[in-house]
C-alpha cells in the first residue's frame, strides 16, 4: 500500500472528507473513540478493542502527515484563504465609492 492509499484508508476510518482542518481531525477522533471505546461500546468487545486500535492507528497516521506537511505562507496562498470581508477590503480599501469609505454616517 502506498503513502496515499495509507492516508486516504486513515482518512475514511476517521469519516473525513478529502479536505479537513485540525479541528474537524480530532472531533472526529474524540467522536468516534467515544462511540468506540470498549468501556463505552454497546457491542461486542472484541470488536469495540479492534475498531478503537485502528482508530487511534488512523489518527496517528493523519496526524504525522499534517506534521510533516509544507504550509505555504507565500502572500499567494494566503490570500486564497480571506474572508469575503478581507477580500473586499484588499480590493477596494478605503475608496470612497467600494470601500470602507462609503459608510454613512
Amino acid at each position: 500500500m502506498n503513502k496515499y492509499q495509507e492516508i486516504t484508508r486513515a482518512r475514511r476510518l476517521l469519516e473525513l472528507s478529502e479536505t479537513a482542518s485540525i479541528a474537524e481531525i480530532k472531533a472526529n477522533y474524540r467522536r468516534l473513540l467515544a462511540k468506540w471505546h470498549p468501556d463505552k461500546c454497546i457491542d461486542k468487545k472484541g470488536k469495540c478493542t479492534k475498531k478503537t486500535r485502528e482508530i487511534i492507528a488512523a489518527y496517528k497516521k493523519i496526524l504525522d502527515y499534517c506534521n510533516c506537511y509544507q504550509y505555504s505562507f507565500s502572500e499567494e496562498t494566503v490570500k486564497r484563504h480571506l474572508s469575503p470581508e478581507q477580500w473586499w477590503s484588499e480590493r477596494f480599501g478605503d475608496d470612497p465609492l467600494w470601500g470602507k469609505g462609503n459608510k454613512s454616517k
